[in-house]
Parts: structure tokens; C-alpha cells; sequence
């Protein structure tokens, strides 16, 4: 897992990953407990007001109203912010409001953007519903590096992307596009919702801002929503901020501390996910009802030694595509798959312990319509498995039981 130890001479040692996800962001009160608390509360009190005045006008640290900050939500930022090496993080109410909030802090009507073609389905949802506020979205390719040099314009403040892309694991390489963007002045925000900080840094690689859907692998366990956006002090502080206070996508305390416990298991759980996902897609490459399967683990990847060089393991999503015949037919195939299963979970979720299936050209990105779908690759003989920590042998068995249908 990503993370190491400072070992320069003179130096406290900066603590490892794991350390991190266990320990990290969290400050005792004065009744010195062990786990973190829960500060469930609308508002906090002042001791006169002076002290009400100072804090409202920012003269004075200290919390004013959960909507603007909470202790509880503030040490998640702390810890996911020391995993991902960024120096600030805000937390939000999803990872859709975490998007939301950074391309929208960061545009205006006659703003240009550039966003990856593939995306999840929500995501392009979203740049369609930002043209209709006169901003303009160009799409390119995430894996070819000219494509986004040439969509740049002078009016451009943001390009977009998710690398591994879900849900077709296609991998953009950062260093290449982040030298790009740097040399315009525009920000390079990533979706690292697929490997986590456990597998990978986009912010060491070259992008200026790191989003997080942290509903998925980050809790883990499928309990509740979360979102979070990390990248320069200078830019939390004063872009995202004010447009979070203002707007209100606001974590959940509750919610924030249900992350805190996710996180204390992120590197433990993305290793046994990620090994597991690797012996399955194995597994699949080798049997005759699927054509094609797409998990950057694999030697086969179109970008295998790219996901390599970024990322520490394959991550824990495969896509595959059934064998033969035509869009309908595989349509029908696919969902026999689905449909076969007992013990994979027929959710369109992912990131949990247990193992998701879905069939992504009819749920995830079935409203961005056939073209779209068409452009990014999806078709409808593709599934997505988002693999959890069961035996894997018990996956293929599962999985066996609808690829042997018809």
C-alpha cells in the first residue's frame, strides 16, 4: 500500500498508512476517550458576545455552526488529507457534492472545462446540467494525452478525469497531463474514488485537486453517503470553502465519524480486495463465454505498465464483456449473469466488503444515453464487478453459474 516512513536523520518519523488511517486527524477532549467522539450538534455556544462577534467575522478560531465545520467532520478531513499527502481537505454530503462543489467554485458562465469521456454516469450528468449555466464542457479521451492538450482553451480553468475510470478501469496517465495543465495555469482535479490514497496519490503525480466519492472504499461497509475534496491549503481555504458554507453540502457528524472507522481499515481491506480481484479476473480471462476483460492488474490491460508505474495494486473493480452475438443478445447474456448469481449483491454500489455485480448500460449509465454510452466504450455486454473480501473461489462459483447459461 502507498505510504512510507521518513527515515532522515533528525527527523520525528512521519508514521506509515496504516498509523495514518488509525490514528491520524484525531484530538482527545478533556475526557481523554479512546475511540472518536460524536459531536452531534446544530450550533456551539460562546463565551460572550465578543467571542460570538470574532468568530463570525473570523478574527477568532473555533466552531460557529456544523453547516460551516464540526469537530467530528473536521478530523476526517485531517486524516484523509495526511493519507492523500494534501495539505486541506472539506468534507461533503456525497461524492456527487464533492464534484459539484469543485467545478462550480471554480467556473463561471463563459468558462470552458475539459472532462474525460469516461466517466461515471452521474459525473457527465452533472457537466450537462453545468452547460445549461453557460459553462462549456469538451470530452476527450482520458488515456490520450494530446487530445487534452489540444480541447485547452484560453477560457479553460479545470480538466476532469478519474483514473481508474469507472467503470471501464481505463487508466489517464497523470504526470503527462498534470505537466500540461501546469503549464496553462489550469487545475487538474482527479477522482481517485477507484484506488483510494491505499493504492494511489494524484496529488504526488501531478493533479492540483483530489476528489472522493468516500461512500465507497473509504467506509467500505455500504452504511452511508460521503464525499470530500482535497488538494492547496490556499485553494480550500479560499474557493471551496466559502462555496460549501454558503451552499451546504455539508457532512453529516455522524456520517463523518462512520468514515473515521472506515478508514481505520482501508489498507488492510484494499489488500485483500485488490488480490482478490486480481485471482478473479484470472479467472475470467480464462473462460470461453468472456471476450474481453478489463482490470489494470492484468498484463493484458491496454495501460497495464501505466497503472503499474501510478498505482501500488490493480484496485478492486473488474469489467468484462460476454462473448458473441449481437447488442441484444448480449444485453441477454449479460443479465443472466446477474441474474444467476446468489451470492454477489445485484447492486449498482460498490466499494464494500461484500462483491457487487451490476450491469452498467442499464444502470449506471443508462440515463446518459446510447450515444454517450457508445463513446465511452460501454456496451451491453459489459458488467462490473466490484469485488469484496470473500473467498474467491465462491466468486467464480457464483459467477460460473450465469456464464454457463446459454
Amino acid at each position: 500500500m502507498v505510504g512510507k516512513r521518513d527515515d532522515r536523520s533528525g527527523a520525528d518519523p512521519v508514521p506509515g498508512f496504516d498509523t495514518l488511517a488509525v490514528r491520524g486527524g484525531v484530538e482527545r477532549t478533556h475526557y481523554l476517550e479512546h475511540s472518536e467522539p460524536i459531536f452531534l450538534t446544530s450550533s456551539f455556544v460562546f463565551e460572550n458576545a465578543a467571542q460570538a462577534a470574532a468568530r463570525f467575522a473570523g478574527d477568532e478560531p473555533g466552531y460557529v455552526y456544523s453547516r460551516a465545520s464540526n469537530p467530528t467532520v473536521t478530523a476526517f478531513q485531517d486524516r484523509l488529507a495526511a493519507l492523500e499527502g494534501a495539505e486541506a481537505c472539506v468534507a461533503t454530503a456525497s461524492g456527487m457534492a464533492a464534484i459539484m462543489a469543485t467545478v462550480m467554485s471554480l467556473t463561471a458562465s463563459g468558462s470552458h472545462v475539459v472532462a474525460a469521456r469516461e466517466l461515471f454516469g452521474a459525473t457527465l450528468q452533472m457537466f450537462k446540467i453545468l452547460e445549461r449555466f453557460g459553462v462549456a464542457v469538451d470530452y476527450v479521451k482520458v488515456t490520450d494525452t494530446a487530445q487534452w492538450r489540444s480541447a485547452l482553451r484560453p477560457e479553460t480553468k479545470l480538466c476532469y478525469l478519474e483514473s481508474p475510470s469507472n467503470p471501464l478501469t481505463e487508466i489517464a496517465d497523470l504526470a503527462a497531463i498534470g505537466a500540461i495543465t501546469r503549464e496553462v495555469g489550469v487545475q487538474l482535479v482527479v477522482d481517485n474514488c477507484l484506488s483510494t490514497p491505499a493504492l494511489q496519490r494524484p496529488l504526488a503525480l501531478g493533479a492540483d485537486i483530489v476528489v472522493h466519492s468516500a461512500t465507497k472504499y473509504l467506509d467500505g461497509q455500504g452504511r452511508v453517503l460521503g464525499g470530500a475534496v482535497l488538494g492547496a491549503r490556499k485553494f480550500i481555504d479560499e474557493t471551496l470553502v466559502p462555496f460549501v458554507r454558503a451552499t451546504g453540502p455539508t457532512l453529516s457528524a455522524f456520517n463523518a465519524w462512520v468514515l473515521l472507522k472506515g478508514t481505520e481499515t482501508l489498507g488492510l481491506r484494499m489488500e485483500r480486495q485488490c488480490a482478490n480481484a486480481l485471482a478473479l479476473a484470472r479467472w475470467l480471462e480464462a473462460h470461453p463465454a468472456v471476450e474481453r476483460v478489463l482490470y489494470p492488474g492484468l498484463e493484458s490491460h491496454p495501460q497495464h505498465r501505466l497503472a503499474m508505474a501510478q498505482q501500488s495494486a490493480g484496485g478492486a473493480v473488474i469489467a468484462f464483456e460476454v462473448r458473441g452475438g449481437d447488442e441484444q443478445t448480449r444485453r441477454r447474456r449479460a443479465w443472466q449473469v446477474i441474474d444467476n448469481c446468489r451470492l454477489l449483491s445485484i447492486t449498482a454500489n460498490l466499494g464494500d466488503v461484500k462483491t457487487t455485480i451490476t450491469h452498467p448500460a442499464s444502470t449506471t449509465h443508462a440515463r446518459v444515453g446510447p450515444e454517450a454510452r457508445l463513446a465511452a466504450g460501454i456496451g451491453e455486454g459489459l458488467l462490473r464487478v466490484a469485488v469484496g473480501v470473500e473467498e474467491v473461489a465462491d466468486l467464480s462459483a457464483d459467477l460460473a453459474r450465469g456464464l454457463g447459461v446459454g
